[in-house]
């Protein structure tokens, strides 16, 4: 059973999320917040596996409470639901440590497959956003020298595996197209989010755009 946390300003829109999850067999909402405070708070004590975070809450945002909640230690994946798809938002919400950006006008099968795939430690972006995320690294004019250092100690495989993670592919797909096993591919993701200093594979992807490892458009 996936444990999850809603945390939304919006009791309704709550409401409609804990709704839909719960129908499912395998979700289980086990706490809700109406801000990014109560968000911190209640993941710390009840321990989600995912929390599904609303960007614009008060008190204090989710970019913010998603960024406390990985320096406290928290191992809940964060998933941020928002209506918001401005640039600045998704890029935020993936440099604090966002394991997955969705809009809350996908679907109900879309979300419940969403918290599925973060779940299992993947990463997740809104088609929509991995589209504008892609032309927000088109307009950059240069790459910062200081973040391309941080890739000296990967491996060819590990930026192999960086490059594959950036198309999008799964673990499992990963393996197929390097005829590795799904052990060994798990061990060269966590060794490569390591030597790169990023806590999901989202940021690793961000860092690899930043740094002009993967131009966009590539492979």
């Amino acid at each position: 059973m996936t444990k999850l946390l809603i945390a939304d300003d919006q009791a309704l829109l709550r409401g409609g999320l804990r709704a839909i999850l719960e129908a499912e067999d395998d979700l289980e909402v086990i706490a809700e917040a109406a801000d990014g405070v109560e968000a911190v708070d209640e993941t710390l004590r009840t321990h989600p596996d995912v929390v599904l975070m609303d960007i614009r809450m008060p008190r204090l945002d989710g970019l913010e409470a998603t960024k406390r909640l990985l320096a406290a230690g928290s191992r809940a994946r964060v998933l941020v639901i928002t209506t918001f798809d401005r640039d600045e938002y998704v890029y935020r919400a993936l440099r604090a440590g966002a394991a997955g950006f969705l809009l809350k006008s996908a679907p109900a099968e879309r979300l419940t497959e969403a918290v599925r795939t973060v779940a299992t430690g993947e990463s997740l972006l809104d088609p929509v956003i991995t589209t504008r995320l892609v032309e927000h690294f088109l307009a950059r004019p240069d790459f910062d020298p200081e973040l391309r250092a941080r890739l000296d100690g990967l491996t060819p495989r590990e930026r192999e595996i960086l490059g594959l993670l950036a198309r999008g592919l799964s673990n499992a797909e990963m393996g197929r197209e390097l005829f590795l096993s799904d052990t060994t591919i798990k061990s060269h993701v966590t060794r490569m989010l390591s030597k790169l200093g990023v806590n999901s594979r989202v940021q690793a992807v961000v860092l690899a755009y930043e740094t002009g490892l993967i131009r966009p458009g590539a492979g």
